[in-house]
Formats: structure tokens, sequence, C-alpha cells
């Protein structure tokens, strides 16, 4: 049914999906989980949002802000948070639907956010948005068109050219379709008009928790957080586990974890830290006798406690941050050598990125700061001279045995401290 009119236009926030509009059959259950992932990134603000899906696209309406009987039976959830207040006690329209926008900038499976006005389905109720929002700009400006319902009596290329004109006669810019310095983009519904200019970008990919989940190993360095965030961006809900130098360093590292952890919460929400304390292990291990095998074998000790551990929250993988040849325990024969300590998979996300291309993306999605910080590294703690390039699984499965490995994982992951994040 057609929505009534509405005046003035209404400050919504509207997404647009990537990969989830391609998934045939099984889109209902991307889309269904993506709204629950809206939702939860909007939980906590003092006003309500009601999320609407469209052909295509989501709109997020701020709650009390147009009678819902007005609207047709569109509506496929909401958020109840609260009234929005306007004025001195709370939020305007505008600075919530700022605010929103700004929260599912980091949703997993949105492309573009967008805040726009939406109007009555009428091309002067369009006009008259764009006019408002083209108000104090300056330079050219193009107006983009797009009719979802090819029922709207005026072309595209018409109501671009309508849009177009009233905005030229009220403010005096040029028009430039090539490269206007606005571009006012107007979408028109089965039920409204949608009128914006620009946009943000959106982290693409899945929803999180569409793939499943896994666990990450958690350094304090650069590529496990990037590795992390590439992997909920494909759809997995991450839990992290992090080995700490405890006893034989301090608590530093986990500070760090733990920070780094916060930052990617923002892409998945309810994360989990899990810390074991590693020194007595690796002690164990220099004592009997791995020599240039240290690493290899605390690496191979890291891999069987994070299976064991996975086993226990109902992960199916592994995540490391390995990256082909970037240190000497990333080498094939090392990959492979690790590989075999475990029979769950080993996701290796970066395993062809450089340093790099892994630090401007550690710096985009804003841990790299984070992980420079000054920490005592578990990795480096009893570190032989010259470290093996070419490890023997037969050679480390030896030492495993020597040392009554799957005891000592067992007594490891027992062990394990969990810590929540605070806003979770």
């Amino acid at each position: 049914m057609e929505v009534s009119a509405f005046d003035p236009p209404e400050p919504c926030v509207l997404l647009k999906l990537g990969e989830v509009v391609l998934k045939g059959r099984n889109r209902q259950h991307f889309e269904r989980m993506l709204h629950e992932n809206i939702r939860a990134a909007v939980r906590d603000l003092t006003f309500g949002v009601e999320v609407w899906r469209r052909e295509g696209v989501i709109v997020l309406r701020i709650k009390n802000q147009q009678d819902p009987a007005e609207t047709g039976p569109v509506e496929t959830g909401s958020v109840e948070t609260g009234p929005v207040a306007t004025g001195p006690a709370g939020p305007t329209a505008l600075e919530a639907v700022h605010a929103v926008a700004q929260r599912v900038c980091a949703v997993m499976g949105i492309v573009r956010v967008h805040e726009a006005l939406r109007v009555r389905k009428d091309a002067d109720a369009a006009a008259a948005a764009a006019v408002a929002l083209t108000a104090g700009r300056t330079g050219t400006f193009g107006v983009r068109a797009r009719r979802r319902d090819k029922r709207f009596p005026m072309r595209s290329t018409e109501l671009a050219a309508h849009i177009g004109t009233q905005v030229q006669r009220a403010h005096g810019l040029r028009v430039d379709l090539s490269h206007p310095d606005t571009e006012v983009f107007v979408e028109v519904d089965q039920h409204e008009v949608f009128v914006f200019t620009g946009g943000m970008r959106g982290q693409g990919g899945l929803p999180v928790g569409m793939s499943g989940r896994a666990l990450v190993l958690m350094s304090g360095g650069i590529d496990s957080p990037v590795a992390a965030y590439r992997m909920m961006r494909r759809g997995l809900r991450c839990d992290f586990l992090h080995f700490s130098g405890m006893p034989l360093t301090g608590p530093e590292s986990i500070y760090k974890a733990y920070a780094l952890i916060r930052e990617l919460d923002q892409f998945q929400g309810r994360s989990r830290l899990f810390v074991v304390a590693f020194g007595k292990a690796q002690q164990r291990l220099a004592a009997s006798g791995a020599e240039r095998l240290q690493i290899m074998a605390q690496r191979r000790l890291m891999l069987k406690a994070g299976e064991v551990l996975a086993g226990k929250l109902g992960a199916a993988a592994l995540v490391t941050g390995d990256s082909l040849g970037q240190v000497s325990s990333q080498t094939l024969a090392n990959i492979t050598a690790l590989d075999d300590a475990v029979v769950l998979p080993i996701l290796r996300p970066l395993i062809g990125w450089d340093k790099t291309e892994i630090m401007a993306e550690a710096r985009r999605i804003r841990t790299l700061s984070i992980s420079e910080l000054p920490d005592e590294d578990c990795c480096t703690l009893l570190t032989p001279r010259r470290v093996e390039t070419r490890a023997n699984a037969a050679d480390l499965r030896q030492i495993e045995r020597r040392l009554g490995a799957d005891d000592l994982v067992d007594g490891l992951v027992s062990a394990a401290q969990e810590y929540r994040l605070a806003s979770a």
C-alpha cells in the first residue's frame, strides 16, 4: 500500500548490500543474520531503531519519527532502546541517524552506508529534498536517479533532469554529469523516494556468524588481528586465544591482546579472549633439547592447545596470521610441519600478503598503533640463535613424546583465563 504523505522529509539510513544479494535461494538466511547483527550493533543506543528490508537495500529508521501505521507491512524488526528525544534532552533526528550510520559501517555484509532523506513518492518532494541537501554547496553538481519501482511515471533521466533544474534554480550551481563536486542520488522505491549525497564505505563481505565459528591464535603483533578481521569478513565468528610469557614475563602482552580484541569487537560483538600462561611450557621445551626446533615445537604446542579449546567452544577451525616466507618459522616446510600438529583446519588468510599490505590493512582497521606498542612476546623467549627453516614433523613429534605434550596441553587449556569485553 502507498504511504501517506509525510512532511518534512524523514532522515534515515540506507544500506547497500554486496555479496548477500547474490546468494539465490539461501539469500534469506544471509539477510536474517545480517539483520540480527545490525540490531546488535545499535542495541545500546539511547533511542530505538527499526530495520526494514527492501529489494537489495535495508532501511534503518529512528523510532517515533513517523507513525508506523502509515508505512505498510514492510518492517522486519526493531530494536527497543527507548524513545527518541529531540532538543537538549537527547539527540535530534539528524544526530540519531548519524550515530546509527557510524555504528553500522562496521557491520560485515554492508557495502555502502548513506544518511538519506525519505520523502513521499513524488518528483517535487524529491526535488525539495535535493534542494535542501545541496544548500551551501559550491562548485558543480549532478543528479543520479534510479527507479527500483518501474511504475513511477517519470523515467530516471526525466526525474534527474526535473530535480537538477530545481537545484540549479535554487542555488545557481553548474551541472557537470561527468565529474561533479556534489552528487545527488535519488532512488525511487515502492512506497517512497530516498534522496542523499555521498555515503560511507561499509565492510562488505558476509554477515558474521554465517560461516560458523573459529578460534584465532592472537599474538600481540600486526598480523593476527588482520587475519581475524579477514575471517570475520568471510562470515566467521571469532574467539581469541593469546599465549603470554607469564610467569617469565609481565602481563603487558595480555593488556595489548585485550586492546586489540576490543578494537576488533566492533566488527562482530560479544568477543571473548582466552589467555594461557605459556612461560613454564617454554622452559620445559628448552630443557627437552628442542634447540633449533624450539620455535616450531612451541608453535605446535600452541596449535594443539588451540585445537582442544576450539573443541570446547564449538569452533571448526583455527586462524593464524602466517604469511609465507615472512619469518623463518613460516617457510613452506615449516608450515607443513605445523599443519601436522592438529586435525582441525588452519586458516591463513594472509598467506600471500606481504608486510606492506598487512600493515596497510592494520592501519585501516585501527589495530596497527596498538600492535606497535612494546611488550614482551612469549615467542621471543628462549629463542635459539639459529631457527630451523626446514623442520621435519617426525622430529617434532619425537620432542612432543619426550615432553608428554598431550598432558601438558590439557593442563594449559584447563588453566586458561577467559576475559569478556566490558561492553559485551
